[in-house]
């Protein structure tokens, strides 16, 4: 099984390195795991909207490159108005993506803004965490623990709740 999360801009906080790390670390006993960072683009704190969607276009080019052309890739955009799960049905979704030949799962994070259209359209599915909004490099943490958790279900690991 190979896992590739594609997220926009860069970690910077040590604290978030090192739970990414460690997450990573107990991920590479269920799966092949890959972090593709693109670039995010500059932009003002006052945006318009205009300049927003321009960022958005941007940034959404630069994920379109990053993911991966193989058959039995299934693609899912983590968005606000996304999908929601609780754990045990996110690893039973997970499994049963797994069993229909999709072996190469790909989780997309935006950067502040959130997701170009593109990206949205191109998603096999949009995943929501929650209606809350996290900031994009916290979520890559979140993301990961539960990829972890779902596994843990999966093999009917012990792991709190």
């Amino acid at each position: 099984m190979n896992i590739t999360l594609i997220t926009v801009g860069r970690i910077k906080e040590k604290y978030l390195q090192d739970a990414i790390a460690e997450y990573s670390k107990r991920l590479s006993k269920y799966c092949t795991l890959s972090i593709i960072e693109c670039p995010d683009e500059p932009t003002k704190e006052n945006a318009s909207d205009t300049q927003i969607q321009t960022v958005l276009e941007k940034e959404g080019e630069r994920i379109l490159q990053k993911i991966p052309q193989d058959k039995d890739v299934y693609i899912t955009a983590l968005a606000i108005n996304g999908k929601q799960y609780d754990s045990p049905a996110l690893s039973d979704h997970m499994q049963d993506l797994m069993l229909r030949g999709n072996s190469h799962l790909v989780y997309i994070i935006g950067g502040s803004w959130g997701l170009s259209p593109a990206v949205l359209a191109r998603a096999n599915e949009k995943l929501s965490f929650s209606k809350l909004t996290f900031p994009h490099q916290l979520m890559r943490v979140i993301l990961l623990e539960q990829i972890y958790r779902c596994f843990r279900i999966m093999k009917h690991e012990p792991y709190h709740k």
